[in-house]
Order: structure tokens, then C-alpha cells, then sequence
């Protein structure tokens, strides 16, 4: 064996204990956030596109996305889709909504019992609406993968996809989902063209939010965010972006200020890009211009556990 295969083969294994040991850093304790996708559509980067778990004591209560790439992600962390109460697919970007029917083949080898619900924003003249995105998919006469027509069938088995569009009126933040210990609710928010959610998770005390991929114009998203104990947001663009970027995606000024106005005690940038990765200094140095909590930058893997603390005034 020649010397640089030798090195090529410690470095997978070497890469590969790196992978499971950062995926092992949630504790299993308590709600926590697991990162499986904090890149964007770009794939110079090698990071997986957006998807967030939710965990609850060890069990992967709600997926948010499924971006490209995240499905392995899933499967790294010991993440299994039979514990699943949700996939909420924030919009049907590529970038988010690109893994679900790898997601959903790998169900079949698993031993659910229950109904799945897919939920997300219904569609206008550019986008299809979520559920029909899922037959689009997998109609069984029509379905690009319509050999996985049988997660659509009502049958014997009660293991099916129950897709569901979230009509949420404007500037309206919405409850459109309830599970045991787990409200969950949506704000319809300005991406462009794009029909997309901004989400909030209420599990007893603690708040969750989510914002999805939005130019952060909606005049409710402080109120959507307000008092999260976790609030993951894009950092998408740099301070200074126009055209088409600012149009769908909000700069860090704009991250500050919504973080500052809802009281959120952790800051956590994702759907970080080419375009911010390596300006992380500047992205934080507008933030903190109106927000004083603490700010993280995610990476693929990355686990936050989430604790009860003193809100930032």
C-alpha cells in the first residue's frame, strides 16, 4: 500500500469519528436543536442544506427541512423517522425540501405505525402547494416516484403521509400544530415569490423559533420570535446585500434588530453561504448593534441544548 492511499484511508476514518463525535454532543436530556443542514443550495462548501431536529429526552420529536444532503445528517445522529410527530417544510426551495423522499424511502425499512404529517405553505402561480409537492412525488400513477405510491394509499397500514397546506393570513402568527407537550406555530414571511414559513415551538416552558429562509419585512416576526430561548435564523446575505438577495433574505442589521425587539436569549446563524462564510466578524458586529445576547454560528452537526435563562433586556 503506497503512502498516500495509507493517508487517504486515515483521513475518511479520521473525518468519519469527527462526524459521530460531533453528532454526539447532544446530551438526550431535554429539548435540544440539532443542526443536520446549515449551508444553502451552494455545494462548494460540502455543507448539507437547511434541516433542523427538534429533540425532546433522545427522541426526534419534529424535523424542520430537509434539505439537500440532510438525510445522511439524519441517519449520523441515531435520528429515527418512526419517533417523528412532524416534518414541517418551511417552502419547496431545493435547498429545503430537496432530501424528503430519501427520508421517506428509508421509512420503509422501519417499523412505523402512525400517520406522518407534512406541513407546509400552500402554493401560488410559481410554487405548488405542500400537498401537491408530496403527490407530486409520490402519486402512485403519476408521482415522479411513484413506486413509493403506498405512503399516500389509506390501507390496512395506518404508516401513510398526511400533507397538509399552512394557509396562515398575513402578519398573523397562527397555531397550526399541536402534539403532546408541543405547540407549534406559523407566520406566513416574505421571501420573495416564494410562499414560506417562519415557525415558533412552545414545549411547556420553553420557546423555539425558527425563520425559515424570509427578508424579515413581516411586521409580526418579533412577535413570532418573542422571548425564544432559541431563535435560528439565515444568515443568507452580508450587511449590504440588494437586488434579488435582499429581496429574499434579510442582511444582519435586520437579524439584530428582530433578535433585540423579541428578547431572544440565543442567537443561532444558519443557511450560512459563500457570500457571509468568512465575514462572521462584520455579520456579529451589526447584530450587536441592537442585540447584546449571545450569538453562534452554525455548522453542520452542531447541537444546541436548551435551557431556561434571564431574558436580554
Amino acid at each position: 500500500m503506497n503512502k498516500i492511499l495509507r493517508l487517504l484511508i486515515v483521513i475518511a476514518f479520521v473525518s468519519l469519528f469527527a462526524a459521530h463525535a460531533h453528532a454526539a454532543r447532544c446530551t438526550g436530556k431535554g429539548v435540544e436543536v440539532q443542526v443536520l443542514g446549515s449551508g444553502g443550495p451552494e455545494i462548494e462548501d460540502r455543507r448539507a442544506s437547511s434541516s433542523y431536529i427538534v429533540w425532546q429526552d433522545g427522541k426526534a420529536r419534529a424535523l424542520v427541512d430537509a434539505g439537500s444532503g440532510s438525510a445522511n445528517h439524519f441517519g449520523d445522529v441515531d435520528a429515527r423517522i418512526v419517533d417523528l410527530d412532524v416534518i414541517f417544510l418551511t417552502h419547496l426551495h431545493v435547498d429545503h425540501a430537496a432530501d424528503l423522499p430519501v427520508l421517506i424511502k428509508a421509512s420503509y425499512f422501519g417499523n412505523r405505525t402512525r400517520p406522518l404529517p407534512v406541513l407546509g405553505p400552500a402554493g401560488n402561480d410559481l410554487y405548488p402547494s405542500t400537498t401537491e409537492f408530496v403527490k407530486l412525488l409520490f402519486d402512485g400513477k403519476q408521482g415522479l416516484y411513484r413506486y413509493l405510491g403506498e405512503f399516500l394509499i389509506e390501507g390496512d397500514g395506518s404508516y401513510v403521509l398526511k400533507p397538509k397546506d399552512l394557509s396562515v393570513p398575513g402578519d398573523k402568527v397562527t397555531q397550526v400544530f399541536s402534539g403532546p407537550g408541543m405547540t407549534v406555530l406559523a407566520l406566513s414571511s416574505d421571501h420573495g415569490p416564494v410562499p414560506s414559513l417562519a415557525l415558533r415551538f412552545e414545549m411547556g416552558e420553553i420557546v423555539l423559533a425558527f425563520s425559515g429562509d424570509t427578508n424579515g419585512n413581516s411586521k409580526a416576526f418579533a412577535e413570532l420570535a418573542r422571548n425564544a430561548d432559541l431563535f435560528v435564523a439565515h444568515n443568507a446575505v452580508p450587511e449590504g446585500a440588494e437586488g434579488l438577495a435582499r429581496d429574499l433574505h434579510m442582511p444582519p442589521s435586520v437579524i439584530g434588530r428582530i433578535s433585540a425587539t423579541a428578547k431572544v436569549k440565543k442567537l443561532v446563524l444558519s443557511h450560512r453561504m459563500l457570500r457571509t462564510l468568512g465575514k462572521e466578524s462584520e455579520t456579529t458586529r451589526f447584530i450587536a448593534q441592537e442585540y447584546r445576547g449571545p450569538v453562534v454560528f452554525a455548522n453542520d452537526l452542531d447541537c444546541y441544548p436548551v435551557a431556561k435563562s434571564v431574558a436580554v433586556p
